[in-house]
């Protein structure tokens, strides 16, 4: 029934003024209509007004109140959490002995916390290896004020794996052909299991496309004594085909 606290105000108004506990239950039907107060709760209302009740509230209920939401056991959630965030509710249930939803509630209501997922990332560095990052990019920032062609220079580096040979689409496959002629047919093909992976060299500026690719050799490992050799080929490469603007330093 919608709005009590609002039609227990009108029957306080109605007393008030004078009214009958008979005209003030007509008075809410023909306010309020479907959703007014029976007979028996207008009339128990009434009476409570005329016995000296002056508010509207609900009478405090009997019964064991809540303990479950008690700042001891805030406080208790809130510490465990703090010393592991990974927790789960069944895991504060089996170690404080409170209930679930108490958990829950202490959890989303009392802390305003939401359990979410870890974000995977590359890498985590450490604070050094920050730190060593920001000054490079400083060292690159400042280069690249006193020298405007230096983006020209910058050589980036990028792998991908890439499949023996992908299958051609069937627009790719279409052609032309007369009336009389037969239609081309070819073997349904899938894509290849055997996979390499691919590392391409190309400038920041420069607009030729990619100036150096390399297929590892299969069971070959991808470490720094293999990125040194791609390296030593990539300079000679670089080299014969641009040795007036390509100089670089054993």
């Amino acid at each position: 029934m919608a709005d009590l606290r609002g039609q227990r105000v009108c029957i306080k108004f109605c007393f008030k003024l004078g009214k009958t506990a008979a005209e003030t239950h007509q008075m809410l039907k023909q306010a309020f209509g479907d959703n007014s107060l029976g007979q028996t709760q207008t009339y128990d209302c009434y009476k409570r007004f005329k016995n000296g009740r002056t508010w509207i509230d609900d009478d405090n209920r009997s019964g064991r109140p809540s303990t479950g939401t008690t700042p001891e056991n805030v406080a208790k959630v809130r510490d465990l959490i703090l010393q592991d965030r990974r927790l789960t509710i069944q895991d504060l249930y089996n170690t404080l002995g409170l209930s679930y939803g108490t958990c829950q509630r202490i959890l989303s209501e009392g802390r305003n916390m939401r359990r979410i997922a870890a974000k995977f990332v590359p890498r985590l560095l450490q604070n050094e290896q920050k730190q060593h990052r920001l000054e490079v990019c400083r060292e690159l920032q400042q280069q690249l004020q006193e020298d405007p062609n230096f983006l020209s220079k910058v050589l980036t580096c990028d792998e991908s794996c890439v499949y023996g040979y992908d299958p051609e689409r069937k627009q790719q496959l279409s052609q032309w052909k007369s009336s009389s002629s037969p239609r081309p047919i070819k073997a349904r093909q899938v894509k290849s299991i055997i996979k390499s992976m691919l590392i391409c060299f190309f400038l920041y500026m420069y607009i030729d496309g990619i100036v150096h690719k390399e297929f590892v050799p299969p069971g070959q490992t991808v470490n720094k004594e293999f990125y040194r050799d791609v390296l030593r080929s990539l300079r000679e490469d670089m080299r014969r085909k641009r040795p007036e603007k390509w100089r670089t330093n054993d």
